[in-house]
């Protein structure tokens, strides 16, 4: 695939539990052209956050290769990783993972902070974000004073804000209702239409694989069916 933002050949991924090998990955090969939108399914333990994990350059495999935009991520140290990670991925997690005692604003705000960005730059950047998840005038609230569905918008403005290559989430619709996960996964939509932002969710929810165009079904480490809708 010509366009491949991610790109994964023969990826094994084996941990240790005492005495042991549990093999989580075996020997996975995934394409994901830019700007799909696309759930990783499988029941627990099918390898699909440990797939993601090493997507993310959170983990490092037992082997293979996994490339991002070209650059392979097996070998890099971890300064080299950490700098992808922030500049190059965004990321909306299952628990939303904001910091308690920021608002809504300096969450969001915080990547662009790591990156070096000036502040207007980051002020204009922030409020346009905020406001294109649906929280404009919530700017200031901190996350205990945000509902559920409004912290996981913060999560998910906090990983676009940066504009990055990628995004992402791990069950992001997990702890919310119905019609809240309902609306996020619109959000995450209009964000993938609109701004051509590349999404990789790993999933239990149907929800997300009636609204994802391509969706890899992972048993036992190893993918079972890609269906693209």
């Amino acid at each position: 695939m010509a366009d491949s933002i991610v790109q994964v050949r023969q990826l094994v991924r084996t941990y240790q539990q005492g005495s042991i090998e549990v093999k989580a990955l075996r020997g996975v090969d995934l394409d994901i052209g830019t700007g799909e939108f696309t759930a990783l399914m499988g029941p627990s333990g099918s390898g699909k956050t440990t797939l993601l994990n090493q997507i993310g350059a959170l983990d490092t495999p037992t082997s293979g290769s996994v490339k991002i935009d070209g650059q392979e991520l097996v070998g890099l140290d971890k300064v080299a990783r950490s700098s992808l990670r922030l500049n190059r991925i965004g990321f909306v997690f299952q628990a939303y993972n904001l910091i308690p005692v920021l608002s809504a604003y300096e969450n969001a705000e915080f990547v662009l902070m790591m990156r070096g960005v000036g502040e207007a730059e980051r002020r204009d950047k922030v409020m346009a974000t905020l406001a294109a998840v649906g929280l404009a005038g919530m700017e200031h609230r901190l996350p205990g004073e945000l509902s559920g569905g409004q912290q996981q918008r913060v999560a998910v403005a906090r990983a676009i804000v940066g504009e990055p290559a990628l995004v992402l989430a791990d069950e992001p619709t997990a702890n919310l209702d119905s019609k809240t996960g309902y609306e996020l996964l619109d959000l995450m939509r209009t964000l993938n239409e609109e701004r051509g932002v590349t999404f990789v969710f790993a999933t239990h929810d149907p929800k997300v694989m009636e609204a994802a165009r391509r969706v890899v079904t992972l048993v036992d480490g190893r993918i079972a069916e890609d269906l693209v809708k």
